[in-house]
């Protein structure tokens, strides 16, 4: 890693001017390093160098690096042992990035818990990963602060300084490979690659299509029926979202409801789930349920209970029909309000279910809290025999009605009956169906379909 990229050599000190002594950087005042617009002029300068060196020598003789890097976990320090602390931890990782990179190189503070690198004299990719690799390892290592042990770690994104590229396009190529670096379970570095490139451009273009989608109406319900065991009868349908775009096709939840939730549409596209899963359940015969899946964040937002009230009004379903499934996540984050939602909902007849129970953290505790009119069993367990019998019992013991969720063979459908559930879904009764085709379903059940047939 020897050489030098002329006009970037140097200590790696403040420089100041030689008329008045002034500083030329504003530096960061936080940890002595370069700041943002330090960083972002040396780049340029660094750009300007390879291209030059590019043209009069027919190929650079070294190569350069930027890299960002993004602490780990370094929130829950600075949340646990307070700002002063997470201010000298900062201090602290600035110290190590020092004592790793040579004079010349370019260390500085982007804002926040955010770092960036720029690397001269590189023989290649390898010499880069090297640099990353001890960087991920240093900054990884415990540090003390304030008498206290902190642990955090450090994920690194990488992109290759080539001429012709500026400086926002280097910034933009290390970002994109430092998402990726996270993605991929942090504490690791990784290269820009164009597929990264190709991957971002495919997210804004989704990110444009979903913001208008609402509005264009392409959002349409499915729904998948649940069974009563016991009893031998279709019980409700549990609604369940797809989006339907004219060039994309049909869209899985899985693919647009994480992107839905970043943008935080996942409230106004909730309160159309709820709305019309309430107006097409008020035209099934007889009294069948409609369940509906909601958002941790509508029930951060505040207004589920007023969206719930306005749906059963305005549709005309009453309440008792509607059942309402949250997840273990939304109750982990809870401040109070999400159990004095969830009590006001009840007060309107509504029911509510804990779903995907055994995927949380403390599913027990979320059970006493509150009294949930169902527990689902996540599909993830459909097999585990264990699993199910002890789900089954204590819900037998709490007065909770047990689904089994994922059934898809006649044999899983037995044994969850067996150990104690209540009830069932899954594709062993049906696949997921369009609105359209719920009245035929209703009327194969009606007609004494069992699961035991498999599916209608």
């Amino acid at each position: 890693m020897e050489g030098s990229i002329g006009p970037l050599a140097g200590s790696g000190q403040e420089e100041h001017c030689p008329a008045c002594s002034r500083p030329l950087w504003p530096g960061d005042p936080l940890t002595g390093l370069a700041d943002r617009t330090e960083f972002r002029t040396r780049l340029e300068r660094a750009l300007s160098y390879a291209g030059a060196s590019f043209s009069e020598e027919g190929g650079g003789s070294s190569e350069m690096a930027a890299m960002l890097i993004d602490l780990d976990r370094f929130k829950a320090v600075n949340d646990s042992l307070g700002h002063a602390a997470g201010d000298a931890l900062l201090r602290h990782v600035a110290r190590r990035l020092r004592a790793t990179l040579r004079p010349g190189d370019i260390a500085a503070r982007m804002g926040g818990d955010e770092f960036a690198v720029l690397l001269h004299g590189l023989a290649g990719e390898n010499a880069a990963a090297s640099v990353a690799g001890r960087l991920v390892d240093l900054l990884g290592r415990p540090y003390m602060v304030e008498g206290r042990i902190a642990n955090i770690g450090a994920s690194v994104g990488i992109a290759m300084v080539l001429p012709g590229l500026g400086a926002d396009a280097v910034l933009r190529r290390a970002d994109l490979a430092l998402y990726k670096s996270k993605e991929g379970g942090r504490r690791r570095y990784h290269f820009f690659e164009p597929a990264l490139q190709e991957a971002a451009e495919e997210r804004q273009r989704l990110e444009f299509d979903l913001r208008a989608a609402l509005a264009l109406g392409e959002f349409e319900l499915f729904y998948q029926p649940q069974f009563h065991l016991a009893e031998n009868r279709l019980y409700g349908f549990e609604a369940l979202i797809r989006w339907r775009h004219p060039g994309r096709g049909l869209v899985p939840p899985d693919r647009f409801i994480p992107v839905a939730e970043e943008l935080g549409l996942i409230t106004s596209i909730g309160e159309w789930v709820l709305h019309q899963a309430c107006a097409e359940a008020v035209r099934w015969e007889g009294e069948l349920s409609v369940a509906v899946n909601v958002a941790p964040a509508q029930l951060a937002a505040g207004t589920l209970v007023a969206a719930v009230r306005k749906a059963l009004d305005t549709t005309g379903l009453a309440g008792p029909r509607l059942e309402l499934e949250i997840t273990e996540s939304a109750l982990l984050a809870d401040d109070g309000s999400t159990i004095e939602q969830l009590t006001a909902l009840k007060a309107l007849g509504v029911k509510v279910s804990l779903d995907d129970f055994g995927t949380g953290y403390s599913s027990l505790t979320q059970l006493r809290r509150f009294a949930f009119d169902k527990v689902k069993i996540d599909r993830s367990f459909a097999d585990d025999t264990a699993v199910v019998r002890t789900v089954a019992a204590l819900g037998a013991s709490l007065g909770i009605r047990i689904t089994a969720e994922g059934v898809e063979t006649a044999a899983q459908m037995r044994r969850v009956h067996q150990e104690g559930c209540t009830e069932a879904q899954g594709y062993l009764l049906s696949r997921p169906v369009p609105a359209g085709e719920v009245p035929g379903l209703i009327d194969r059940f009606r007609d004494g379909h069992s699961w035991k047939e498999g599916r209608p």
